[in-house]
This record gives C-alpha cells, sequence and structure tokens, in this order.
C-alpha cells in the first residue's frame, strides 16, 4: 500500500484479513477430518440397527449368501440342444459376412 490511497482502503484490507484467515484454518483443519466421518444413516443416535437391510437396491451384502435353488438350472438334452442352435447361428453369421464382405470387395474392383 503506498501512502497515497484512502486510509478507509487500508482499513477494509486489514479488517477483511483475519476473516479469509479464519476461513483457510476451517478449510485446512476441516478437509482431513472431513474424511474420518460416518454417513449419517450409521449413526447408532437415529435408530437404525444392525439388524435392519441397509441396502435398498435388492442386492446382496457381500457376506451374504444366495438361497438355494429350487429346480435344476438345465437339463443335459436341453443344454446339448440350445449349443447346437448356437453353433449353427453362428456359422450362418459367419457365411452371411463373408458374403458381404465378398460383394463389397467384388463392388469395389468393379469400379
Amino acid at each position: 500500500m503506498t501512502s497515497s490511497e484512502p486510509t478507509s482502503t487500508r482499513r477494509r484490507l486489514r479488517s477483511g484479513a483475519p476473516a479469509v484467515a479464519l476461513l483457510l484454518v476451517g478449510l485446512v483443519t476441516g478437509l482431513p477430518l472431513g474424511g474420518c466421518s460416518i454417513p449419517v444413516s450409521d449413526m447408532p443416535l437415529l435408530g437404525v440397527s444392525d439388524d435392519q437391510e441397509k441396502d435398498s437396491n435388492g442386492y446382496l451384502a457381500v457376506n451374504a449368501l444366495p438361497t438355494g435353488r429350487e429346480e435344476k438350472a438345465m437339463e443335459p438334452g436341453e443344454r446339448s440342444k440350445l449349443e447346437s442352435e448356437l453353433i449353427a447361428t453362428r456359422e450362418r453369421q459367419t457365411a452371411a459376412a463373408a458374403a458381404a464382405a465378398g460383394a463389397t470387395a467384388s463392388a469395389s474392383a468393379a469400379k
């Protein structure tokens, strides 16, 4: 600051300095402590017990096992039938892709 500045400007600059310093101290101490906080839903004072399911999206917890199936997943005959159908579909798609690539190559060669 120079002596040509009015005294009111100097006072405003000086009066804002403690507020800025206080804000910086709050940020410097608040950010590390904020990482240590726990979610509000886990606080015991709010009445959430460990028996209640905390995951509302339908997924099981990491340590929970799914219930057993009541029926078999697939019979061996049904499985082999589906495998053969998938193989046949894959072969048809491969043949169709090869035919399309051949048609594209012959069309570009004709130009």
